[in-house]
């Protein structure tokens, strides 16, 4: 096998490098101010999750997971974190139903315990007591995400 040929052969197998790992966009807001710290601790913690997907060049794309994580006590917000975890990963030879599922669950997972720690170093920096967010199962989310887009296109090819 010539050099050529070799070369060829590898260019075909995909390839999947995690390139950068960043954050892109923070914030913390603690709209309850001291009153947050003069009733006992009781939290109701909402997460709410978000991911997208932008085309760098033919491999490289960048993949933000966005989690807003809202902490009330006593029925008011005691404080409120958003973090834009973003990444730049090299994905090629791998297309279709693969890199949309690579891009939609894969990238996610990897970029999750970054995101997770950032939202700890906020809500610790801010006085509170440390909030480590459960893992998530972004596999199963992403299969979740795919029904309803199938059932949302056969309900809309219905009417």
């Amino acid at each position: 096998m010539s050099d050529t040929e070799t070369s060829n052969q590898q260019a075909n197998q995909p390839q999947f490098a995690l390139q950068r790992v960043y954050v892109k966009d923070a914030s913390l807001e603690t709209p309850a101010g001291a009153k947050a710290f003069t009733q006992p601790w009781q939290p109701e913690v909402n997460l709410e999750m978000n991911t997208r997907t932008n085309a760098l060049d033919e491999n490289h794309h960048e993949v933000v997971l966005t989690l807003t994580v809202t902490a009330k006590n006593a029925e008011e917000t005691a404080f409120l974190v958003e973090v834009q975890q973003a990444g730049i990963f090299l994905v090629a030879g791998i297309e279709g139903p693969e890199l949309h599922h690579t891009l939609g669950a894969f990238c996610p997972n990897l970029l999750f315990p970054y995101a997770r720690e950032a939202v700890d170093n906020f809500v610790t920096k801010a006085s509170f007591p440390p909030l480590m967010l459960a893992p998530v199962n972004f596999d199963a989310l992403y299969a979740q995400q795919m029904q309803q887009r199938a059932a949302q296109e056969g309900n809309a090819e219905a009417h």
